[in-house]
Protein backbone atom coordinates (compact mmCIF):
# COMPACT_ATOMS: atom_id res chain seq x y z
CA UNK A 1 0.00 0.00 0.00
CA UNK A 2 1.56 3.24 -0.79
CA UNK A 3 1.72 6.26 1.88
CA UNK A 4 -0.55 8.74 0.52
CA UNK A 5 -3.66 5.26 0.60
CA UNK A 6 -2.99 5.50 4.52
CA UNK A 7 -5.52 7.10 6.26
CA UNK A 8 -5.42 9.59 9.10
CA UNK A 9 -8.22 8.43 10.90
CA UNK A 10 -9.78 5.10 11.66
CA UNK A 11 -13.14 4.13 13.20
CA UNK A 12 -13.47 0.62 14.74
CA UNK A 13 -16.94 -0.02 15.86
CA UNK A 14 -17.75 -3.72 16.93
CA UNK A 15 -21.78 -4.49 16.12
CA UNK A 16 -24.06 -7.10 16.95
CA UNK A 17 -27.69 -8.03 15.58
CA UNK A 18 -27.52 -3.80 14.71
CA UNK A 19 -29.50 -4.23 11.50
CA UNK A 20 -31.72 -1.30 12.14
CA UNK A 21 -29.15 1.32 13.21
CA UNK A 22 -25.77 0.31 11.63
CA UNK A 23 -27.11 1.79 8.31
CA UNK A 24 -27.99 5.24 9.71
CA UNK A 25 -25.20 5.61 12.11
CA UNK A 26 -22.22 5.18 8.92
CA UNK A 27 -24.76 7.71 7.33
CA UNK A 28 -23.61 10.22 9.93
CA UNK A 29 -20.09 8.88 10.81
CA UNK A 30 -19.19 9.67 6.96
CA UNK A 31 -20.78 12.71 6.68
CA UNK A 32 -19.10 14.05 10.02
CA UNK A 33 -15.45 12.36 8.62
CA UNK A 34 -16.04 13.70 5.42
CA UNK A 35 -16.84 17.50 6.43
CA UNK A 36 -13.48 16.87 8.40
CA UNK A 37 -11.44 16.62 5.26
CA UNK A 38 -9.39 14.81 6.64
CA UNK A 39 -8.45 10.85 5.43
CA UNK A 40 -10.23 8.21 7.10
CA UNK A 41 -11.41 4.69 7.16
CA UNK A 42 -14.56 3.13 9.03
CA UNK A 43 -14.02 -0.45 10.24
CA UNK A 44 -16.88 -2.29 11.38
CA UNK A 45 -16.48 -5.35 13.76
CA UNK A 46 -19.41 -7.73 13.08
CA UNK A 47 -19.33 -9.78 16.24
CA UNK A 48 -21.51 -13.34 14.44
CA UNK A 49 -24.47 -11.16 14.11
CA UNK A 50 -27.63 -13.68 13.59
CA UNK A 51 -29.48 -10.74 12.02
CA UNK A 52 -29.31 -9.40 8.46
CA UNK A 53 -26.21 -6.88 10.14
CA UNK A 54 -23.51 -8.55 8.06
CA UNK A 55 -25.38 -8.36 4.90
CA UNK A 56 -26.14 -4.93 5.32
CA UNK A 57 -22.45 -3.80 5.96
CA UNK A 58 -21.28 -5.87 2.74
CA UNK A 59 -23.96 -3.25 0.92
CA UNK A 60 -22.98 -0.41 2.14
CA UNK A 61 -18.99 -2.10 1.67
CA UNK A 62 -20.03 -2.27 -1.85
CA UNK A 63 -21.09 1.45 -2.56
CA UNK A 64 -18.11 2.86 0.08
CA UNK A 65 -14.68 1.27 0.08
CA UNK A 66 -13.97 3.79 2.91
CA UNK A 67 -16.00 0.57 4.70
CA UNK A 68 -14.01 -2.20 5.96
CA UNK A 69 -16.06 -5.28 7.74
CA UNK A 70 -14.84 -7.63 9.90
CA UNK A 71 -16.76 -11.11 11.10
CA UNK A 72 -15.71 -12.42 13.85
CA UNK A 73 -16.63 -16.39 14.32
CA UNK A 74 -17.65 -17.38 16.78
CA UNK A 75 -19.43 -14.29 18.90
CA UNK A 76 -16.08 -13.10 20.89
CA UNK A 77 -17.22 -10.33 22.97
CA UNK A 78 -16.93 -6.76 22.12
CA UNK A 79 -12.94 -6.91 24.32
CA UNK A 80 -12.20 -9.17 21.13
CA UNK A 81 -14.10 -7.37 18.10
CA UNK A 82 -11.94 -3.68 19.45
CA UNK A 83 -8.65 -5.96 19.69
CA UNK A 84 -9.68 -7.42 15.77
CA UNK A 85 -10.36 -3.52 14.30
CA UNK A 86 -7.34 -2.25 16.03
CA UNK A 87 -5.26 -4.92 14.39
CA UNK A 88 -6.38 -3.80 10.95
CA UNK A 89 -6.60 -0.26 11.77
CA UNK A 90 -4.26 1.78 9.34
CA UNK A 91 -4.90 5.29 10.93
CA UNK A 92 -2.37 7.35 13.07
CA UNK A 93 -5.72 8.14 15.22
CA UNK A 94 -7.81 5.38 16.22
CA UNK A 95 -11.72 6.36 17.08
CA UNK A 96 -13.73 4.40 18.70
CA UNK A 97 -17.59 4.08 19.10
CA UNK A 98 -20.74 1.99 19.68
CA UNK A 99 -22.95 0.78 16.78
CA UNK A 100 -26.37 1.73 18.92
CA UNK A 101 -26.36 5.14 17.54
CA UNK A 102 -26.35 6.82 21.32
CA UNK A 103 -22.82 8.18 20.66
CA UNK A 104 -23.28 10.92 18.27
CA UNK A 105 -20.60 11.23 15.33
CA UNK A 106 -20.71 15.01 15.28
CA UNK A 107 -18.79 15.05 18.64
CA UNK A 108 -15.83 13.26 16.71
CA UNK A 109 -13.91 16.53 15.29
CA UNK A 110 -14.51 18.23 19.21
CA UNK A 111 -12.72 15.17 20.49
CA UNK A 112 -9.90 14.90 17.87
CA UNK A 113 -9.62 18.86 18.74
CA UNK A 114 -7.92 17.53 22.07
CA UNK A 115 -5.39 15.10 20.78
CA UNK A 116 -2.68 17.00 20.41
CA UNK A 117 -0.24 16.75 23.74
CA UNK A 118 -2.37 13.27 24.90
CA UNK A 119 -2.68 10.05 24.26
CA UNK A 120 -6.47 9.62 24.69
CA UNK A 121 -9.17 11.75 24.71
CA UNK A 122 -12.23 10.10 26.55
CA UNK A 123 -15.68 11.17 26.41
CA UNK A 124 -17.89 11.79 29.35
CA UNK A 125 -21.60 11.31 28.51
CA UNK A 126 -23.24 14.31 30.09
CA UNK A 127 -27.48 14.07 29.76
CA UNK A 128 -27.63 10.61 29.95
CA UNK A 129 -29.96 8.67 28.07
CA UNK A 130 -30.41 5.33 29.40
CA UNK A 131 -32.51 3.92 32.36
CA UNK A 132 -32.41 5.09 35.76
CA UNK A 133 -30.93 1.64 36.62
CA UNK A 134 -28.16 1.28 34.28
CA UNK A 135 -27.54 5.02 34.76
CA UNK A 136 -27.24 3.78 38.81
CA UNK A 137 -25.42 0.53 37.73
CA UNK A 138 -22.56 2.22 36.07
CA UNK A 139 -22.10 5.03 38.70
CA UNK A 140 -21.49 2.51 41.15
CA UNK A 141 -19.17 0.58 39.25
CA UNK A 142 -17.26 3.44 37.96
CA UNK A 143 -16.91 4.45 41.35
CA UNK A 144 -15.59 1.34 42.52
CA UNK A 145 -12.90 1.32 39.43
CA UNK A 146 -11.68 4.69 40.66
CA UNK A 147 -11.47 3.48 44.01
CA UNK A 148 -9.52 0.74 43.76
CA UNK A 149 -7.13 1.73 40.71
CA UNK A 150 -6.29 4.97 42.23
CA UNK A 151 -7.56 7.07 39.53
CA UNK A 152 -10.39 10.05 39.11
CA UNK A 153 -11.83 9.32 35.85
CA UNK A 154 -15.44 10.19 35.18
CA UNK A 155 -16.97 7.53 32.99
CA UNK A 156 -15.19 5.11 31.49
CA UNK A 157 -18.18 3.17 29.64
CA UNK A 158 -18.71 5.94 27.49
CA UNK A 159 -17.23 4.18 24.23
CA UNK A 160 -16.27 6.82 22.50
CA UNK A 161 -13.22 7.58 22.59
CA UNK A 162 -9.99 9.06 20.70
CA UNK A 163 -6.34 7.33 20.70
CA UNK A 164 -2.93 7.65 19.13
CA UNK A 165 -2.55 4.44 16.85
CA UNK A 166 0.97 3.54 19.18
CA UNK A 167 -0.77 3.89 22.04
CA UNK A 168 -3.49 1.11 21.62
CA UNK A 169 -3.06 -0.51 18.54
CA UNK A 170 -0.67 -3.69 20.10
CA UNK A 171 -2.50 -4.20 23.61
CA UNK A 172 -3.54 -7.66 23.97
CA UNK A 173 -7.05 -7.78 25.20
CA UNK A 174 -8.92 -10.58 27.23
CA UNK A 175 -12.06 -10.78 27.82
CA UNK A 176 -14.31 -7.54 29.61
CA UNK A 177 -10.86 -5.43 29.01
CA UNK A 178 -12.42 -2.55 27.11
CA UNK A 179 -14.27 -1.56 29.99
CA UNK A 180 -10.29 -0.14 31.35
CA UNK A 181 -9.04 1.50 28.25
CA UNK A 182 -8.31 4.24 29.94
CA UNK A 183 -6.98 2.56 32.90
CA UNK A 184 -4.39 0.43 30.57
CA UNK A 185 -3.38 3.34 28.65
CA UNK A 186 -1.80 5.22 31.78
CA UNK A 187 -0.44 2.23 33.03
CA UNK A 188 1.14 2.81 29.96
CA UNK A 189 2.52 6.00 30.69
CA UNK A 190 0.08 7.66 28.87
CA UNK A 191 -1.78 11.00 28.81
CA UNK A 192 -5.49 11.50 28.78
CA UNK A 193 -8.02 13.88 28.99
CA UNK A 194 -11.76 13.94 29.36
CA UNK A 195 -13.84 15.64 26.70
CA UNK A 196 -18.03 15.93 27.44
CA UNK A 197 -20.43 14.66 24.70
CA UNK A 198 -23.78 14.33 24.11
CA UNK A 199 -25.44 10.92 24.70
CA UNK A 200 -28.59 10.36 22.79
CA UNK A 201 -31.37 7.75 23.72
CA UNK A 202 -31.81 4.35 21.63
CA UNK A 203 -34.17 4.83 18.87
CA UNK A 204 -33.56 1.39 16.92
CA UNK A 205 -32.77 -2.16 18.01
CA UNK A 206 -32.38 -4.16 21.23
CA UNK A 207 -30.12 -3.28 24.00
CA UNK A 208 -27.80 -5.99 24.97
CA UNK A 209 -26.83 -4.50 28.32
CA UNK A 210 -27.71 -6.33 31.52
CA UNK A 211 -26.61 -5.01 34.89
CA UNK A 212 -26.92 -7.87 36.89
CA UNK A 213 -24.83 -10.17 33.62
CA UNK A 214 -22.14 -7.72 33.32
CA UNK A 215 -21.10 -7.00 37.08
CA UNK A 216 -20.17 -10.04 38.09
CA UNK A 217 -17.60 -10.49 35.79
CA UNK A 218 -16.32 -6.87 35.47
CA UNK A 219 -15.83 -7.05 39.39
CA UNK A 220 -13.47 -10.15 38.69
CA UNK A 221 -12.07 -8.33 35.69
CA UNK A 222 -11.35 -5.27 37.84
CA UNK A 223 -9.55 -7.31 40.50
CA UNK A 224 -7.17 -8.33 37.33
CA UNK A 225 -6.48 -4.80 36.33
CA UNK A 226 -5.92 -3.92 40.02
CA UNK A 227 -3.04 -6.46 40.05
CA UNK A 228 -1.76 -5.76 36.84
CA UNK A 229 -0.90 -1.74 37.88
CA UNK A 230 0.42 -2.84 40.87
CA UNK A 231 2.51 -5.12 38.88
CA UNK A 232 3.02 -2.95 36.17
CA UNK A 233 7.29 -1.85 35.43
CA UNK A 234 8.33 1.74 35.99
CA UNK A 235 12.26 2.31 34.69
CA UNK A 236 13.71 4.15 32.15
CA UNK A 237 16.37 2.64 30.09
CA UNK A 238 19.79 4.53 28.84
CA UNK A 239 22.66 3.71 26.71
CA UNK A 240 25.74 4.66 27.34
CA UNK A 241 28.06 4.77 24.06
Amino acid sequence: MKDHDIPEISVVIPAYNEEESIGALLDEVFSTLDSMQISHEVIVVDDGSTDTTGDLLQRIHHTNPSLRVLTLTPRSGQSAAFEAGFRIARGNMLITMDADGQNDPADIPHLVGYLPGHDAVLGVRIDRQDPGIRKFAQKIANAVRNTLLGTRFRDVGCSLKVFRREIIQDLTLYDGLHRFFPYLVEMRGGKTVEVEVKHRPRRLGKSKYSPLGRGIPAFFDLLMVTRMKQRALHYTAEERT
